[in-house]
């Protein structure tokens, strides 16, 4: 992984890993030795592009050691199979789970890379007697290979579909399990939960986290504290790439990304729900 800086004007993503895991976290490194929040998520944990993101706020706000589990393009799949963090969630004063996208997990229909779990592995038999028609070795990336399984035939879809929620409320259950209540979900996106069909959307493969519906978030409330949605305000839609930090050929990735505003949203949002909770 080559994120750690962002080129001549660029700051430093600190790339670091804990314990065995093999996966690079972002920066900088932080003590497990104590008390900490632990923060789990994807693309918008790490904060590409984003010389403070959320997880540094709180800490900032908090004066408490926040540990950043951020991963880029990864599922709760990089998560679930790594002991270290495992370990470090089961262990920190509290979890902040950011609810990702169902489409980067290994499932019944395919296989994805074990850390950067955006990438295509393989088909399984059962995948490619559902699409005989299709050729596997055309794609290298799973929302790439889902759009085209979806222009193929979209009632086949449903099939795929179907094995992902199940595939991703199974996985989420059994992360939560282990590592105990001491968890906020956070649902950190430009559309909040809806149990609206997928596709009814124009762009439907466009919108984070992909696949999971209000309903699928509502099957994990027993299992943790509570569950923090922030929906990013007009106004940090508005601020669009202000402030943020990236090279040319990474301006179209940074637009699609959440904004600091959004960020320093978030970040409000987390420490008004921790500081509640202390009373």
């Amino acid at each position: 992984m080559k994120h750690d800086t962002l080129g001549e004007a660029g700051f430093s993503y600190a790339p670091c890993r804990y314990g065995t895991s093999r996966i690079f976290f972002r920066g900088p490194r932080r003590p497990l030795d104590g008390k900490y929040i632990a923060f789990v998520g994807g693309n918008e944990t790490y904060g590409k592009f984003i010389e403070r993101p959320f997880p540094a706020l709180v800490e900032d706000d908090l004066g408490e050691v926040c540990v950043n589990f951020g991963c880029i393009n990864a599922s709760i799949d990089a998560f679930a199979n790594d002991p270290t963090i495992l370990a470090a969630c089961h262990d920190a004063r509290l979890n902040i789970v950011q609810v990702m996208g169902a489409q980067n997990m290994s499932n019944r229909f395919y296989t994805v890379h074990p850390r950067r779990n955006d990438r295509f592995l393989r088909a399984s038999s059962v995948l490619q007697a559902l699409y005989p028609e299709v050729d596997f070795s055309d794609f290298c990336f799973t929302r790439h290979m889902l759009g085209a399984l979806y222009a193929v035939s979209p009632e086949r879809f449903e099939i795929l579909r179907r094995e992902l929620e199940e595939a991703w409320v199974a996985r989420m259950t059994r992360f939560l399990t282990e590592i105990g209540s001491h968890v906020y979900l956070f649902w950190f996106a430009e559309r909040l939960p809806s149990d609206a069909p997928w596709d009814s959307r124009a762009e439907p493969f466009r919108f984070d986290p992909l696949f999971v519906t209000r309903r699928m978030v509502n099957c994990l409330r027993p299992l943790v504290r509570g569950v923090i949605m922030v929906q990013p305000s007009s106004r940090a839609v508005a601020r669009g790439t202000d402030g943020m930090v990236f090279s040319p050929f990474q301006a179209s990735a940074a637009a699609a990304a959440l904004s600091i505003t959004a960020h320093q949203e978030a970040a409000a949002a987390l420490t008004g729900a921790i500081r509640a909770e202390r009373g």
